[in-house]
């Protein structure tokens, strides 16, 4: 499901591909478009889990000491 795009802007920020996948498929998800429900509500309801753990995991990845020799994950 991720989405990658050859013509897009580099984001600096570590874990840029995760979150912007995160983003959209909290903001695009039926919840929030046919409900109008708030993402917050929507990812408390179990939405988009998969790459709620997927960012959380690339965050704590930025921690991990022996991520300096394996490189961070989701980059």
């Amino acid at each position: 499901m991720p989405k990658y795009y050859e013509d897009k802007e580099e984001d600096g920020r570590a874990c840029s591909g995760v979150r912007e996948d995160f983003k959209a498929c909290l903001l695009y998800h039926d919840c929030v478009v046919k409900e109008g429900k708030k993402p917050s509500e929507c990812l408390k309801e179990g939405h988009c889990k998969g790459l709620q753990v997927a960012f959380f995991e690339c965050k704590r990845s930025m921690l991990d000491t022996r991520s300096r020799f394996r490189g961070r994950k989701g980059d």
